[in-house]
């Protein structure tokens, strides 16, 4: 019972969205997914996705993505990205997800010896982009949210976290943030996240750090092929 994750997958099977204008890498880029996914995963195992699921705007309009997601190997774990507009009530998502597939919101999944956890994170301070008057209050409602997330899995006396974001948990300077301060607080063996598609990905921050392992997992980032985890 293998987990493993890929994230920015930026499906649109609803819809003409050609992920090449991007670059070379993205061209034909579900058939790499569909080959590298089917190669390395097994029908046992568990694959998070954080993020950046589905270009689709409405949830009605995101269903052939998420038929196609059912119908790759294993057991497959959402988390909402920025971009994951179709992505309305927790209560309506999950009522209209395929078989194999389930979503993640202030609460947490149990595999195994594991309870997967998370959000989908914001930019952190220190960011150029980050501005004050706009940003914290965003930051802020998703450090709240990851702490439901983390605080469902520690009433079952989970030992074992993984936690699951879009964003990274930090700048790409590596400093710290909030989110990191939780993630050590709550004693996260494994935190997974992507959205960084530009050069900045090459000096993200990777490794373990104070007992949390940092791992980028978008897709474009790891040659669509799905990342192991644990």
């Amino acid at each position: 019972m293998t987990i493993f994750a890929l994230g920015d997958l930026h499906l649109s099977h609803n819809q003409e969205k050609p992920m090449d204008i991007f670059g070379p890498a993205w061209k034909n880029h579900y058939i790499k997914i569909q080959e590298n996914w089917n190669v390395s995963v097994d029908e046992d195992d568990l694959v998070i996705i954080p993020g950046d699921i589905s270009w689709a705007m409405r949830l009605p309009e995101a269903i052939p993505d998420l038929n196609w997601l059912s119908a790759l190997k294993g057991t497959k774990l959402l988390i909402k990205g920025n971009h994951d507009y179709w992505w309305s009530s927790i209560s309506k998502v999950r009522s209209s997800l395929p078989s194999s597939v389930y979503a993640l919101q202030n609460d947490h999944f149990s595999w195994d010896n594991w309870a997967v956890c998370g959000t989908r994170g914001w930019i952190c301070p220190g960011e150029d982009s980050f501005d004050n008057n706009q940003d914290y209050k965003i930051y802020y409602r998703e450090i709240q949210r990851l702490q439901l997330s983390l605080e469902s899995a520690r009433r079952e006396k989970k030992q074992n976290i993984i936690a699951a974001l879009h964003f990274p948990p930090f700048n790409r300077k590596g400093q710290t943030s909030a989110f990191t301060d939780i993630l050590e607080e709550y004693k996260v063996k494994v935190c997974l996240f992507g959205h960084i598609h530009d050069q900045g990905r090459n000096n993200i921050y990777q490794g373990t750090r104070n007992g949390v392992n940092y791992l980028f997992v978008a897709a474009d980032g790891n040659n669509f092929t799905p990342v192991l985890v644990i």
